[in-house]
C-alpha cells in the first residue's frame, strides 16, 4: 500500500496560526508538527512510498519534511515525494483534489503498489494502518473509510457518517448537516489504485473535482464503502478551540502515552537544544516544557515549545507558548496561545477563556 497525505483544501479555522503556514505544519505538543502524526503512522505501518500533495503556503512544509530522513523515508527502496500544485493561474489553485491527483497521475502510475491510503494532516491519532488494509481486503470493499465513534461533540469540524448493521457506509454529510449519528469520518480512505484513477478521470469528465464530495458521497449506492472503526485517541484539530483542547489534553499522562507511543512512536524533525534551565525562583506544575527554555517565573498547566523564556515574576497558566516566545517579567498569561517569536512586554496581563483562547500573532510585541 502506498500513502498519500492530501493537503488540498483542508478545512482550516485556525485563524492567524495558518496565515503564513499550511495546517500540516502548525506546531503541536511542544516540539511536533501536525503532519508528524500522519507520517509516523504510515512509516510505523510499513508504508515506504508516501506522496505529500502540497497546496498553498508550503514553504515551512518543505523545510520540515526535507528528504524524509527523520521518518526513515530517504532510502532508495523508500521515498517521500512532495508534490506541489500544478497551476497555470490562480483559478487552478481553487480546484479540488481530484484535479491535482490528475495532474500528478504519473506519480501513481509509476508505483507498483496496488492500494492507496489517502489521509489528511489534521486528524491527530496513533494507529496501525496495516489493520485497515487487512479489513479492506477481508470485506472485499471498494473503499474503506476510517471512522471514530465520538463520546462527545468534537471541538473540530468533521464529516458525519452513517453505517448499517454490516458496517457499510450508507450516508456521509458535512459537519453542518443534520445527520444524527455519533460517528465521525477520520478522512482516511483505503482504495485500489486503479479505482482511484478511474474515479479521478470520470469525475473530472463530469466537471466534478472533489474526492469525497463528488467521487465518494455521490456513489455510495454503487460502491461498497466499508467503515473501519478506530478505538484509540483522536484529536480533530482544524479550529482554534480544538487546537487548544487537544494540546491541553497532552498534560494527562494516559493521553500522552497513548498518542505518542501506542502502537508506535511519533517522529519529528530533530533539533538539538540544551536542556531547559530553571533559574532561582522558577516553579513548574503539570506542564510540558520542551528543551532550550529558560524559566525564571511560574508555569502552571501549560505547554512551552523550544527556546521559550519566562521572566522573573511572570505567570503562565493554561497557555501555549510556541518556540522562541518571550514572556516578560511580572506578566500574566492565562488561556492564551502565542505563536512563534511573540514577545510579551513586562507587566502585561493577558487572559482568554478556554472556549475562546486569546491568540497572539507571529513575531508581535505586546
Amino acid at each position: 500500500m502506498m500513502g498519500v497525505i492530501n493537503l488540498i483544501q483542508e478545512t482550516d479555522a485556525l485563524e492567524t496560526l495558518t496565515d503564513s503556514r499550511c495546517l500540516a505544519t502548525v506546531p503541536f505538543g511542544g516540539r511536533y508538527r501536525m503532519v508528524d502524526f500522519t507520517l509516523s503512522n504510515m512509516v510505523n505501518s510499513g508504508i515506504t512510498k508516501v506522496g505529500l500533495f502540497a497546496h498553498t503556503k508550503f514553504r515551512s512544509l518543505m523545510d520540515h519534511v526535507g528528504s524524509g530522513k527523520h521518518w526513515d523515508l530517504h532510502h532508495r527502496q523508500s521515498g517521500l515525494f512532495v508534490l506541489p500544485p500544478v497551476a497555470d493561474d490562480m483559478s487552478d489553485l481553487r480546484k479540488g483534489d481530484l484535479f491535482h491527483f490528475y495532474m500528478h497521475r504519473d506519480y501513481f502510475a509509476r508505483c507498483h503498489l496496488e492500494h492507496v491510503i489517502i489521509c489528511r494532516s489534521h486528524m491527530i491519532c496513533n494507529m496501525d494502518l496495516s489493520e485497515v488494509l487487512k479489513a479492506h481486503l477481508e470485506k472485499e470493499a471498494d473503499i474503506t473509510l476510517v471512522c471514530k465513534r465520538l463520546d462527545e461533540e468534537p471541538a473540530g469540524l468533521a464529516r458525519r457518517v452513517q453505517v448499517d448493521e454490516d458496517g457499510r457506509v450508507t450516508d456521509i454529510q458535512e459537519h453542518f448537516g443534520r445527520l444524527e449519528t455519533d460517528i465521525a469520518s477520520m478522512e482516511m480512505y483505503v482504495i485500489k489504485k486503479e479505482l482511484l484513477l478511474d474515479l479521478v478521470e470520470t469525475s473530472l469528465a463530469r466537471g466534478q473535482d472533489h474526492l469525497v464530495r463528488d467521487a465518494i458521497m455521490s456513489r455510495l449506492d454503487s460502491l461498497k464503502v466499508q467503515a473501519f472503526f478506530h478505538e484509540g485517541y483522536l484529536g480533530i484539530v482544524n479550529t482554534l478551540p480544538a487546537y487548544f483542547k487537544h494540546n491541553m489534553e497532552l498534560l494527562q499522562p494516559s493521553v500522552w502515552r497513548e498518542l505518542f507511543f501506542t502502537p508506535g512512536r511519533i517522529y519529528t524533525k530533530v533539533k538539538d537544544e540544551p536542556p531547559t534551565s530553571y533559574l532561582e525562583g522558577a516553579q513548574s506544575v503539570n506542564s510540558l516544557i520542551a528543551n532550550g527554555c529558560e524559566i525564571e517565573g511560574t508555569v502552571i498547566g501549560s505547554i512551552l515549545f523550544r527556546g521559550v523564556k519566562v521572566g522573573k515574576g511572570a505567570v503562565v497558566r493554561n497557555s501555549i507558548v510556541m518556540q522562541n516566545g518571550i514572556v516578560g517579567p511580572d506578566s500574566t498569561l492565562e488561556h492564551v496561545v502565542l505563536d512563534k517569536e511573540v514577545v510579551i512586554e513586562p507587566g502585561r496581563d493577558i487572559r482568554g477563556v478556554e472556549a475562546s483562547p486569546y491568540l497572539a500573532v507571529k513575531r508581535k510585541v505586546i
